[in-house]
């Protein structure tokens, strides 16, 4: 029963392309037009067609990390974007819209985030090994998004690109102060403070990250001027010139959104500027995947800017500027997918090989979400007062 529900979930799924499927209690078939990538898969476990069809997501990702479900050539990008590009397309079946349909119910229970689980939720991911992040990330640890003036730009490049771009939008002055919420492990603030001469409060929750900005901050001689706490952004008190927050968003949670938005009002200075950049989806609000909620990111969520923006209207706040960034975040993630891949013997040396596998497929499957499904990146620009930044845009793309 369950091997003819798959066979019928994936004859309504995959179009484009070509999907061959062998293996274990399943009759080899071939699905799509062969106009995309081809794929060969082979299931392994006889109970993998009735994991597929009860929770297709998380099923999908602990085959390939368990190994149960393996592909010709260990073609992992291949198979993702041939999934994607036809989910993207609009293909779907009564299984994947019945799992949505419940995580849509659930997601408010599972978006709640109070200061013990966002704490919890953090350490999670990004208190895992510093070195395992040095395998892939450029030498700043810029994890989030590139801004590539070009596909030829290296990763260094367009991770130098984000900062200066955030930092324009931001109008900043010497000896301003700024918050940074979500400090990661202090990039951001080093450039604020060491090229901007900006004072900089750095907040995180991770242990590794706030001791690894402290001693780079050290290092660098910009203690002075670069401050990292190890707290949340809703412990923080004062009045900011300018307020910075890059790849936190995602780990804020729906309930919490107006907190948020309120206190980043709060922290501002009357003339102040907010600057928030967060991936997000562009389609209506949905739920997160509950293979990346198990695995990589729990609590963690991608908004739709219809819910961002239904926050940041109700706490007396000017929205100065929005931009979209598309396919930034798929490149930045190919040259992350691509490090992680030449480096993974050192992988190994750190963690397991399912570890291995479970952070492959979650570079590719990000990386692939980007590029033919709906995810993308929200810039939102925020002010207390109207007249907080010039009337175009032009001071964003002045010649340096």
């Amino acid at each position: 029963m369950w091997s003819g529900l798959l066979d019928r979930l994936l004859e309504r799924i995959v179009h484009d392309g070509r999907l061959t499927v062998r293996g274990a209690g399943v009759v080899e078939r071939t699905y799509g037009n062969g106009s995309g990538p081809q794929v060969t898969i082979w299931l392994h476990d006889p109970t993998l067609p009735r994991r597929l069809i009860l929770n297709p997501d998380l099923a999908l990702g602990e085959a390939y990390m368990d190994q149960d479900l393996t592909i010709d050539g260990d073609d992992l990008p291949g198979f993702l974007a041939l999934l994607l590009m036809n989910r993207g397309a609009g293909k779907s079946g009564w299984a994947i819209r019945l799992n949505l349909g419940l995580r849509r119910l659930l997601r408010r229970v599972q978006q709640y985030n109070p200061l013990q689980r966002a704490r919890q939720n953090v350490a999670h991911h990004y208190d895992l090994s510093g070195a395992l992040y040095d395998l892939f990330l450029d030498e700043d640890r810029q994890y989030s998004c590139a801004y590539f003036r070009s596909p030829e730009d290296t990763l260094e490049q367009a991770q130098a690109q984000k900062k200066a771009h955030i930092a324009r939008k931001l109008r900043l002055e010497p000896g301003m102060r700024v918050l940074d919420i979500g400090c990661g492990w202090g990039g951001m603030a080093l450039t604020l403070a060491g090229e901007h001469g900006a004072h900089v409060l750095g907040v995180t929750l991770s242990r590794e990250q706030h001791a690894v900005a402290q001693q780079r901050a050290e290092m660098a001689g910009l203690a002075d001027r670069a401050e990292f706490r190890l707290m949340d952004y809703r412990e923080v008190t004062g009045e900011f010139d300018r307020i910075v927050s890059v790849g936190m968003f995602e780990h804020v949670g729906v309930p919490h959104y107006r907190e948020y938005f309120g206190h980043v009002r709060d922290r501002l200075t009357v003339d102040g500027i907010a600057v928030v950049h967060t991936i997000g989806r562009n389609t209506p609000p949905g739920s997160t995947s509950p293979w990346i909620s198990k695995y990589i990111f729990p609590g963690g969520y991608l908004p739709a800017l219809s819910e961002v923006m239904a926050a940041v209207e109700k706490e007396r706040l000017w929205t100065t500027d929005v931009e979209v960034w598309r396919l930034h975040y798929a490149e930045t993630l190919r040259h992350w997918r691509e490090r992680f891949a030449a480096n993974e013997g050192a992988a190994l040396a750190l963690y397991d090989a399912r570890f291995c596998r479970m952070w492959r497929y979650y570079l590719t499957a990000s990386e692939m979400s980007f590029r033919y499904h709906n995810q993308v990146v929200f810039q939102v620009q925020l002010s207390r007062r109207q007249d907080a930044v010039p009337l175009t845009r032009d001071y964003l793309y002045r010649v340096t």
